[in-house]
């Protein structure tokens, strides 16, 4: 019963998602979406690429002492990113001019094209896998891992988790319940670094005084 009660509920979020995709021609184009990542990243503060590298390293380290155990740090750094993405989404939506995205697919073009540029300053595109609920996020040139190389001993730090958790916090402030993985590093040798996020839930929005 469990297996079948499980089987439905992915079968209910693949046609919802699959609904929400079959409208990706009458979303925002991703050349436009480039664009509007590119203007965005031109108006923002810039911070200094080092400055940025050198200052979490230092939180990393502090956490490293702190805890003396890497599975520990990386759960700490997935928790450090949502506290953060449900702040700046705020950010990415006034600056950006975007209300809704319309389906999964802009969602993920919208981080990818608009949110790595507008906040990283990197470049980063989307892959799909086979399941519509499904996309990669792949990028090179993260500026959290300049100058970092890991000891032997810290192999399994998911160094830049932390994005993971704020593209999660960023999404479950838009009523998208998601869960995010590093997948790929290029700190760990990998040619890119590549964030997996999968689409759990399309949480309802509560339309005000329908209680009343």
């Amino acid at each position: 019963r469990k297996a079948r009660a499980g089987s439905a509920a992915s079968r209910e979020l693949i046609s919802r998602v699959s609904e929400r995709n079959s409208r990706f021609e009458h979303a925002m184009s991703l050349a436009k979406m480039q664009r509007l990542g590119d203007n965005t990243f031109s108006q923002m503060e810039k911070v200094n690429s080092e400055l940025l590298a050198m200052t979490y390293g230092a939180l990393v380290t502090t956490l490293i002492k702190d805890f003396q155990d890497v599975k520990t740090v990386n759960q700490e750094l997935e928790k450090m990113g949502y506290n953060i993405g449900i702040r700046i989404i705020d950010e990415f939506l006034a600056k950006t001019g975007i209300s809704q995205c319309r389906n999964l697919k802009e969602t993920a073009h919208s981080i990818a094209k608009i949110g790595f540029k507008m906040f990283l300053g990197i470049n980063a595109e989307v892959t799909w896998g086979s399941n519509t609920y499904q996309f990669s996020i792949e990028f090179k040139g993260n500026p959290l891992v300049e100058f970092v190389e890991l000891p032997e001993k810290l192999k399994d730090l998911d160094y830049s988790i932390i994005l993971c958790g704020v593209i999660r916090g960023a999404l479950n402030m838009v009523q998208m319940v998601v869960s995010c993985e590093l997948k790929r590093s290029e700190l760990k040798g990998d040619p890119v670094s590549e964030i997996q996020v999968t689409l759990k839930q399309i949480m309802q929005e509560k339309v005000k005084g329908d209680d009343d």
